[in-house]
């Protein structure tokens, strides 16, 4: 389909988040990594407006769709009333424990491997299809929210932070190598977007708690990976850490539409 100004400038802000080539050449790891350990759901999963939003939308034994899965928080946040949950995620490890959560609840299980929207064609549609900090990794925005709402029968239920992710590092980065972050894009951005594809959507604006590292030392060794620092400056970003006050919560967002 046409980009949309609205989509444009959502993947110019996203464009904005990049490493400088400069520090990703040197980097002796891949920075952009998604330790599986922390995508697992936490026992009991603490209720949300995300959650709430999904579930007023889902029948008795419903199916529910979670894109960019990892361990499941969206979909077994509403099972039940969902008694079938759909995993897509790119990474094998997210996906095997979406399919343990889902045989530990009792509930039925589809898992599909890969980047959504690529996998569209294999994903059966479900009553509600949601994706919870997954967009401000999406440039292509445009296809990824016409792919869910064609496969959502009811309700599409998104959740991001009201910043990007990448934005909790930001006094890292400036530390580390002198580098200024970004502040967009914003939910009221994806807002724009959706309403330019004819969707009429809903913002909930609210605060969750952050979700983190079991430990500072281990904070510190993923935060140094993404930093691309080298294993030898690790005790520097640990103790960078340690002169920071604490964060125990985190601004969010919820944003929904019905189908018609």
């Amino acid at each position: 389909m046409p980009i949309t100004e609205s989509g444009e400038r959502w993947r110019t802000a996203l464009e904005q988040w990049a490493i400088p080539s400069a520090i990703l050449d040197q980097a002796p790891e891949d920075p952009w990594i998604h330790p599986p350990a922390l995508f697992q759901i936490p026992n009991p999963i603490t209720d949300s407006p995300s959650h709430k939003r999904a579930r007023e939308a889902m029948p008795d034994g419903g199916t529910i769709l979670d894109i960019g899965c990892g361990g499941g928080i969206a979909a077994f946040a509403i099972t039940p009333p969902a008694t079938h949950v759909i995993g897509v995620d790119h990474q094998p490890e997210m996906l095997q424990m979406f399919a343990a959560n889902a045989l530990e609840r009792g509930v039925t299980s589809e898992l599909f491997e890969g980047f959504w929207p690529d996998v569209e064609d294999k994903v059966p549609i479900a009553d509600v299809a949601t994706a919870h900090h997954v967009v401000y990794n999406v440039p292509k925005i445009e296809d990824f929210l016409i792919a869910m709402n064609s496969h959502a029968s009811r309700r599409v239920v998104l959740e991001l932070p009201q910043r990007h992710p990448l934005a909790n590092a930001s006094a890292l980065w400036k530390h580390f190598w002198n580098l200024d972050r970004p502040v967009d894009p914003t939910p009221h951005d994806l807002m724009t977007v959706i309403k330019d594809l004819g969707y009429a959507p809903h913002l909930e604006m609210w605060i969750g708690s952050m979700r983190q590292e079991s430990s500072l030392e281990q904070m510190a060794h993923y935060s140094r990976i993404r930093l691309c620092l080298p294993e030898s400056r690790e005790h520097e970003v640990l103790e960078f850490l340690k002169s920071q006050p604490p964060t125990t919560t985190r601004d969010l967002a919820t944003i929904w539409w019905d189908k018609n």
